[in-house]
């Protein structure tokens, strides 16, 4: 919390940027940010608090800031494994009383007179980062890496270059209010806004926003060749999905890493994985020796889809605790020696700052290709994404183990945390919510 506290006076001094971006941002939740809606409505959202402390809240519903907003509904959203982070207080420059979320559907409630391709009354699921759609990057698609979108001076000091803005998630990433809520104000709406077909019900469609295709992105981005042995650290929602799209991409081999009930659910939703739960190998045994003893010389193919937060040893469980890291490179420095002579490392986990410890030598002499795979460009991979979702090519069904209320999303967060009551991923519905769509492998609405 200290290094919170140090990052908004560092932002201070520094000087908030807003002359390059092209939306209002800053917004975290517009009861507090003088951006109510004129008519009065309240509504329903989760704010973060403080350190371990989210809650569901009233606030206003947000207004129509800039022309090419949208308002929206919201009648689905989720938890994010990221999300957990924010409750911990790791993401820089998260204020009191922000609106969390950066994944939701919903329908249009308002246009500004500026949008041109969406009207009151579509489905449509958001992109959890939000972009231009002008700059040199986004014209690529490399959406992620928007330059208009994050006024934080401290991004760019720390990283080097700012990245995009994203949704209900601090203002180290342009402090937007996110779509835990029941209405949510999306920022150059034409280019953050996929319109849904009648065939993807929202729960299909609600993680068309973030977790297929990040999933996917990690899979094309790191380079999944037909053939090749491929080792996922992490079995939440992101591994889970990279399995799956590995096999898609002609993996021939694919096995898991974790530590928890989640080994056994990746078994049962995935046929062909290959597990490995490092609480049960015989002390002394690494998950790079047991990997090398499955594959001989390593894998070809390694994807880290867990995070720098969570320790392994006790070195740096202190380092982290004390604030001499920002995140663990153990996972990493697993990944790389578990993986062939020049083969390829990606990482799609959250990873926010430095790290101690890490295996540099092995990485250069052995020639590892180290790939940061960036947050996901959502919008060069919406059309071929929606494609296998809408044909069945690919079901999001398989991750989703809860349906909740919105009221409930607070307690979803410390679930996740805790990692009960074989929580994985959730559809959290609002007031406007349609009913459960006929069809879907999905469970009914649980009270939490």
């Amino acid at each position: 919390m200290a290094l919170n506290a140090a990052s908004h006076l560092v932002e201070k001094a520094l000087g908030h940027n807003t002359d390059d971006t092209s939306a209002t941002s800053g917004i975290g939740n517009p009861a507090r940010d003088n951006a109510a809606h004129p008519s009065g409505e309240k509504m329903k959202a989760l704010a973060w608090m403080g350190k371990n402390d989210v809650r569901i809240i009233e606030t206003d519903k947000p207004s129509l800031v800039d022309p090419h907003d949208v308002i929206i509904k919201v009648t689905g959203t989720t938890v994010c494994g990221s999300d957990v982070h924010l409750l911990h207080g790791q993401i820089l420059q998260i204020k009191k009383g922000d609106i969390l979320g950066h994944e939701f559907c919903g329908i249009v409630d308002e246009v500004g007179k500026d949008v041109k391709h969406l009207k009151k009354g579509m489905r449509v699921v958001n992109s959890f980062v939000v972009s231009c759609g002008e700059c040199r990057f986004c014209v690529q698609k490399l959406t992620t890496a928007c330059e208009r979108t994050n006024a934080s001076s401290l991004h760019d000091n720390l990283y080097g270059s700012k990245t995009a803005g994203i949704f209900g998630y601090s203002h180290f990433v342009g402090g937007y209010a996110g779509g835990q809520a029941e209405y949510v104000r999306v920022p150059h709406a034409d280019e953050n806004l996929l319109v849904l077909p009648d065939s993807v019900p929202d729960e299909k469609g609600l993680y068309l926003s973030d977790v297929l295709v990040t999933s996917y992105h990690a899979v094309q981005d790191t380079a999944v060749y037909k053939g090749d042995t491929v080792a996922i650290w992490g079995l939440g929602p992101i591994g889970l999905l990279v399995a799956i799209f590995a096999f898609k991409a002609g993996a021939s081999r694919v096995i898991g890493i974790d530590n928890n009930f989640r080994c056994d659910f990746a078994k049962k939703k995935i046929p062909g994985i290959e597990i490995i739960n490092y609480s049960e190998l015989p002390k002394g045994r690494t998950v790079t020796a047991e990997i090398h003893e499955r594959v001989p010389g390593g894998v070809d193919c390694s994807i880290e889809a867990a995070g720098g937060e969570y320790a392994k040893g006790w070195a740096h469980s202190i380092e982290l605790a004390i604030g001499a890291e920002n995140d663990t490179s153990e996972l990493l420095n697993e990944a790389i020696m578990s993986t062939r002579k020049f083969g390829r490392v990606g990482i799609i986990a959250d990873y926010v700052g430095f790290t101690n410890h890490f295996n540099v030598g092995s990485l250069m002499e052995r020639g590892i290709r180290l790939i940061g795979c960036g947050q996901s460009p959502v919008q060069k991979y919406w059309p071929e994404v929606l494609r296998m979702v809408e044909s069945g090519e690919v079901d999001p069904s398989v991750i989703v183990t809860h349906r909740i209320r919105l009221d409930d999303i607070a307690k979803a967060y410390y679930m996740h945390e805790k990692k009960q009551d074989g929580m994985v991923k959730v559809f959290a519905e609002t007031k406007f919510s349609h009913p459960k769509a006929e069809g879907i492998d999905q469970p009914d609405l649980k009270f939490l």
